[in-house]
């Protein structure tokens, strides 16, 4: 059975997916399109390329995440000033480690543009700061005068994973000007309602894997200085949009995996912690597929 699917943002803890995907791939579903920020970006573009579950079984449990952490080489062994590139760099990290590892990946899958995909199968999320507005790969370079067809899928997927001030914005050239963009869960951390826009081609049922909860009870924030301001600031751009159009939608098609305890930024995950988000993503699915109706 072929069906859409919708990954959302969540860092390491992307690792759930393969689980989520694991099991249903037993139960013989497929993605024909898919769509997703940050870690769900990527996670979607692998999937997009045909990598199956045990293929990204096999790749994550290899892969060591503190290898995409390429610092400023003059920094890197300066503790002290570690955190200047914030300041000039915007970010920790160059990210360029992180592109360099998804495009060698889709790469031998025969991907490297989006004109290597069947039409309409990958849909990704990035927030431009120089504008101000939400931008969707690869249906919106053309505003920016750039085209669809020779765009690299892997830079797409890093603009989409650029946490801000963890990873360097990309500034991306464009017919007017540079522009800085960021990680897409700035604006929409699950962009499911991109097949009710008509930006996806919907045919088929909608599966949705997001790492949260499913009812989740946000305490209010207590904001008595700069830095309470700012976390209050991004968690509330990061889930507003959507937690008010998910609780709009019958939720019957989505998948809520709860990732308490773990932190999307903990690129030292341990085999320990590795496999209980493996296995939290299999039991949960394997859940949601006992009452799943096919919802359209």
């Amino acid at each position: 059975m072929l069906v859409h699917g919708v990954f959302s943002g969540g860092g390491v803890k992307g690792i759930a997916f393969i689980g989520a995907y694991q099991v249903l791939e037993e139960k013989g579903i497929r993605f024909d399109q898919v769509a997703g920020t940050s870690a769900g970006a990527l996670f979607a573009s692998l999937i997009a390329a045909g990598y199956t579950s045990e293929e990204l079984f096999q790749m994550f449990s290899d892969l060591d995440f503190r290898d995409f952490l390429d610092e400023t080489d003059a920094l890197a062994a300066i503790p002290i000033i570690r955190w200047v590139p914030l300041y000039w760099r915007l970010g920790l990290y160059k990210g360029k480690a992180l592109e360099k590892w998804i495009a060698g990946r889709l790469w031998k899958k025969g991907i490297h543009t989006f004109s290597d995909l069947p039409p309409n199968a990958l849909r990704l999320i990035a927030s431009d700061l120089t504008n101000g507005t939400m931008m969707v790969l690869p249906d919106d370079l053309p505003r920016y005068g750039l085209s669809w067809k020779t765009f690299p899928v892997a830079k797409a997927v890093r603009i989409s994973c650029s946490l801000p001030y963890f990873f360097e914005p990309v500034r991306l050239k464009t017919e007017k000007g540079k522009v800085v963009l960021v990680d897409g869960g700035v604006l929409s951390n699950f962009p499911v309602w991109l097949f009710e826009e008509g930006r996806m081609q919907r045919k088929r049922p909608i599966i949705g894997i997001k790492l949260s909860q499913e009812k989740e009870v946000i305490p209010p924030k207590r904001i008595k200085n700069a830095l309470h301001l700012f976390e209050a600031l991004f968690t509330t751009m990061m889930d507003a949009h959507d937690a008010r159009y998910i609780s709009k939608k019958h939720t019957a098609n989505l998948i809520f995996i709860p990732t308490d305890g773990i932190n999307a930024t903990d690129f030292s995950l341990s085999e320990e912690k590795k496999n209980t988000l493996l296995q939290i993503g299999r039991e949960r699915t394997k859940e949601f597929l006992k009452t799943w109706r096919r919802v359209f």
